[in-house]
């Protein structure tokens, strides 16, 4: 069900206020230039920020725009087990094609404290469930071992994963299983990732370069190496700019410069500075993006 390019959207803000009319012409956008996916609500939604009913409206909007199109993942995380359960029971009652669950951040619970945070919410909601491993944000790492262990619940079909260690989707395949559902949440490693095993990328750079993103997996599932290549080669000055200052602050002023959104953020984050708006610029100039 969930392959290929699925941008994590950003949540555009105009007055500071959710933007809901940039956001679905925005998911639109995505969807016409040939995403495969779209998540709402995680990381590069802002999701830290936006209040529950926020959450919860992005969410629907964007499965609104989609009307089936192409899944959606909602993002449902969070570092309280019971109000992921209630993230996870509203996008399942809004028809999201699944959710998106961070491992608890902060608390920093044990290995067997996020096994039970994924169980509960597994025995909670009939939906499937994209486990997201994120020790740098997190601080915790979900160990494969304890991975396994989750990826037995019923609901659990797949990771995506930002550890950057790319043994890691061996190591979690050999103790799974071909089926499980392996998606790279690193622009940068992300088709050294599908060379392991993976089958997509949660992109931050597929909100800017929605195209080429989806262009390089569809040439990586054809088999067209040489095509994935260069597509790779060229995008990696884009992923690097936009993670040159804390996410999505430059990837916001990307899509600005795309008339998608404002460059907007809420505190604690603020906007891009000048020199990475320079670098954000000067990669989508090389693309054609601009």
């Amino acid at each position: 069900m969930f392959k290929g390019s699925m941008p994590a959207l950003i949540t555009p803000f105009k007055n500071g206020a959710v933007d809901k009319q940039a956001f679905q012409d925005f998911v639109e956008w995505q969807i016409a230039e040939g995403s495969h996916g779209l998540v709402p609500c995680g990381t590069t939604g802002e999701s830290p920020t936006l209040s529950h009913d926020e959450h919860k409206m992005v969410v629907e909007l964007c499965i609104e725009v989609a009307a089936g199109r192409v899944p959606v993942i909602a993002g449902a995380g969070s570092n309280s087990t019971d109000e992921a359960i209630d993230l996870a029971r509203h996008a399942k009652g809004a028809g999201a094609d699944g959710i998106l669950v961070v491992a608890p951040y902060y608390n920093k619970p044990s290995q067997e404290g996020l096994f039970r945070h994924y169980e509960a919410i597994s025995d909670a909601v009939e939906i499937p469930m994209i486990v997201y491993n994120i020790p740098p944000r997190s601080i915790v790492d979900i160990l494969p071992a304890t991975m396994a262990r989750i990826a037995g619940l019923a609901n659990v079909v797949g990771v995506k994963d930002a550890t950057m260690d790319l043994a890691r989707p061996l190591r979690e395949r050999n103790l799974i299983g071909p089926d499980w559902c392996m998606l790279s949440g690193e622009d940068g490693t992300a088709i050294p990732y599908l060379a392991q095993g993976g089958v997509g990328c949660i992109s931050v750079t597929a909100n800017v370069a929605p195209k080429l993103c989806s262009m390089m997996h569809e040439a990586w599932q054809q088999g067209a190496m040489e095509r994935v290549r260069q597509l790779n080669e060229s995008l990696m000055p884009l992923h690097d700019a936009i993670f040159c200052e804390p996410s999505p602050a430059p990837v916001k002023y990307g899509a600005s410069l795309l008339g998608r959104a404002s460059d907007e953020v809420r505190l604690p984050l603020v906007k891009a500075t000048d020199a990475a708006r320079a670098r954000v610029k000067d990669a989508m100039k090389a693309l054609d993006l601009i």
